[in-house]
């Protein structure tokens, strides 16, 4: 070996979500741990936390939280008899605080590491080989240089963005989350490409700060993983904030141009259809991150779309080697990352580790805010499950009146004959937060009656939810 081989008990590649989270376990656990991750922050620094930190979840909620200020200053203010006079959108001040906010992540994340004993390095790392002797060799490069060894890898390395043939990202007029979160100027017509997460979230920031909006959607329906009642909800309300969303588009020609780019696209009723726009955000899913892994030179096994083949307790085929988050089978969310890193340097240390994927909840966070957990009602149909539905509207809720956001709805789903509670989704002010509830409840399988009895605090949007569980029954008390 050209380079001193420094051994840890478990190295971990990657420093998102699932990475930094594995390794500080790890690190608690009592093990060795070493760190490695490549991402670079504008002065060439390390930028711990993954696409999450960086590109992601974190710089979007950012924006998110900024263009509504704006939005509720210019039209919503009057009401709670505040006058605004002379409102100015400063693009160049809402992205310094945007790029602030992961700093301040980012460094977090470096003194967590530092604080639980984690080496931390900074570079591109990739397999050597197979095991020697049940060691596995990690080379470090750029900027870093350093080769480590470990009988435990643990690969966190995440996604990318996925390219659409024939518009690759330029960052400048075709987009990807990257340069969806870093525009110095309001487009004055944005186009969006998929209206999944990304696609949502990224149109409602610029139309909040001014820019004309048209997303472009391959399938039929919006949203057609959540439940058919809030997506039907949740366009109704998009459609009134005057974001365009055209559905069964099937994409063709994309064609940039010096300042403008154009989207030629076959809409819903089959007939040919063509938009300019100034900027083009594509947000079609991602792809994991495993080229220049070294997987191939380590025996390491990949499905055909370049994932990681892990069992249900994130073991590769490589004795010792595991991978959790984006980068493996199962929905790409920061927070499922963080629950396999936890259960993999557990078992590990040869405990239990335990991720359950029934009990995950996901959150668009658009305005309102689109949260669940657990199946809808599709799913319960198709699977021939027998039962209940409750839904009560935070138009009847005091709490939402008085914040002046009564838009949407909780609804619960429980088993018609044990009445266990099946999923729940919410859509209206702070979902995100109110599906915590939820989800503590489906993991201790608890009934719809459970949440009825249980008492809520007054006025608060969490009585959405008890009023919601009380319809299952069909006795809600304020509605």
């Amino acid at each position: 070996m050209s380079k001193t081989l420094q051994q840890f008990d478990v190295v971990v590649i990657g420093a998102g979500p699932g990475g930094y989270i594995a390794a500080i376990r790890a690190a608690q656990l009592g093990f060795s741990v070493a760190c490695i991750d490549d991402w670079v922050n504008a002065k060439g620094g390390p930028a711990p936390g993954g696409t999450c930190t960086n590109v992601g979840c974190i710089p979007s909620k950012a924006l998110l939280q900024s263009s509504e200020h704006f939005e509720h200053a210019g039209h919503s203010f009057a009401e709670h008899g505040i006058d605004v006079s002379g409102l100015k959108l400063n693009l160049a001040q809402m992205l310094k605080r945007k790029d602030g906010v992961v700093k301040q992540n980012n460094d977090g994340i470096l003194y967590l590491l530092k604080k639980n004993k984690v080496a931390f390095f900074h570079g591109r790392a990739a397999f050597t080989g197979a095991a020697s002797a049940g060691i596995y060799q990690i080379d470090v490069s750029a900027p870093a240089s350093v080769s480590l060894g470990a009988k435990n890898v643990i690969i966190a390395t995440g996604s990318s963005a996925r390219e659409l043939a024939g518009a690759a990202f330029d960052e400048k007029l075709i987009l990807s989350n990257t340069g969806a979160l870093a525009l110095d100027a309001v487009p004055a017509k944005l186009g969006v490409i998929g209206a999944g997460v990304i696609g949502l979230e990224m149109g409602s920031v610029w139309r909040r700060l001014g820019a004309e909006v048209t997303v472009l959607e391959g399938l039929p329906v919006l949203l057609g993983a959540i439940d058919e009642q809030i997506a039907k909800e949740a366009g109704k309300l998009f459609a009134k904030q005057g974001l365009t969303i055209k559905l069964g588009c099937k994409i063709g020609k994309i064609t940039p141009a010096k300042k403008t780019v154009t989207v030629e696209y076959v809409d819903a009723k089959g007939e040919a259809q063509k938009a300019v726009f100034d900027k083009l955000i594509i947000s079609i899913g991602r792809t994991p991150n495993t080229n220049g892994l070294g997987a191939a030179s380590a025996g390491l096994a990949l499905d055909e779309r370049g994932f990681i083949i892990v069992d249900d307790d994130c073991k590769t085929n490589l004795p010792g080697v595991w991978a959790v988050g984006d980068v493996v089978r199962g929905p790409m969310l920061a927070h499922k990352a963080e629950e396999e890193g936890v259960a993999v340097a557990e078992r590990i240390a040869g405990q239990h580790g335990h991720t359950n994927f029934n009990t995950i909840p996901w959150v668009i966070y658009t305005s309102p805010e689109i949260a669940w957990v657990g199946q809808n009602e599709q799913q319960l149909k198709a699977a021939g499950i027998a039962y209940k539905a409750g839904t009560f509207p935070f138009l009847a809720n005091g709490r939402a009146r008085a914040l002046g956001d009564t838009s949407g709805m909780v609804k619960f789903l429980a088993d018609a004959t044990t009445d266990e509670i099946l999923g729940v989704h919410i859509i209206g002010p702070m979902a995100s937060e109110l599906i915590a509830e939820a989800v503590v409840a489906m993991e201790f399988r608890a009934s719809a009656e459970d949440i009825a009895r249980i008492c809520h605090a007054h006025p608060s949007l969490s009585e959405s939810t008890k009023e919601a569980a009380l319809a299952v029954d069909k006795r809600s008390l304020n509605f």
